[in-house]
């Protein structure tokens, strides 16, 4: 084990990046999560449609799913979560990026909470990407129309929580890219048809917001979404959510422990 107390800068360097290129080639080694789920018709617990600039507050049990269907290509929809059982811990956008090594979130990623847990694994995608940095859109970006980050908060009431309680969220259906200058932009429109499953591996609050992305331009397309709660299928211990990266089986490892 190395001692970081006296590693030097290079030592430190190398770590890094022998740290990345392990990350990198797990990543390679995912198995193809990009169909949609097979959901049976006893296993549908729920089904909603969310019209453009709504949102909804939902709770979902440990071992759930929530499918996330994009049918009109919407550029975003900021997705925020608590844990049922003890709202202080909450998703963090950060770690979900940082110790995955990405901030490029789809299948068999999994979303972090600021207590190093595994809140959801990404179990299936149609590869649409998923933005952890920028956040929902705000009065100021929405110009005047419905914003993700006054929904997410409007959300947040419904189960009795305050502004301070929503932070940095997920915002799905958006792939981001940076230019040679470090200026963020959305990489195109996702397509019609995107989707998007959620399993939680603990009870849930969730609160999820039909708004694009605050990068999106007046001219995309915004359309309704529909969301299946269900019933998924056991997660096993090979599962590749659990081991997309040594970070991940961490956190599930600290689930484990927690509902030991």
């Amino acid at each position: 084990m190395d001692n970081l107390d006296t590693m030097t800068p290079e030592q430190y360097r190398a770590r890094y990046e022998a740290l990345q290129a392990g990350a990198r080639a797990r990543a390679a080694a995912m198995p193809d999560l990009g169909a949609p789920p097979a959901i049976g018709a006893g296993d549908v617990i729920s089904r909603e449609v969310i019209p453009p600039g709504w949102y909804v507050a939902l709770r979902l049990r440990r071992g759930e799913a929530l499918h996330v269907e994009n049918p009109r290509g919407t550029p975003g929809a900021s997705v925020f979560l608590w844990n049922a059982d003890d709202v202080s811990e909450r998703f963090n956008a950060g770690d979900t990026a940082k110790l995955q090594w990405t901030t490029l979130i789809g299948g068999g990623r999994v979303l972090f909470s600021d207590m190093g847990r595994v809140m959801a694994s990404v179990i299936s995608d149609s590869g649409a990407g998923h933005d952890p940095i920028l956040g929902p859109s705000t009065p100021e970006t929405a110009g005047g129309a419905r914003n993700g980050r006054d929904n997410l908060r409007s959300a947040a009431a419904k189960f009795g929580l305050g502004r301070r309680d929503v932070g940095p969220c997920l915002t799905l259906f958006a792939k981001m890219r940076v230019d040679e200058a470090g200026r963020p932009a959305l990489a195109g429109a996702p397509p019609p048809g995107a989707f998007v499953t959620l399993r939680a591996e603990m009870n849930l609050l969730v609160a999820l917001s039909n708004t694009p992305h605050p990068l999106a331009t007046s001219q995309a397309a915004s359309g309704e979404i529909g969301i299946v709660r269900y019933r998924a299928a056991a997660a096993g211990a090979d599962d590749p959510c659990r081991w997309a990266t040594e970070e991940a089986a961490r956190g599930f490892g600290n689930n484990d422990r927690y509902f030991a």
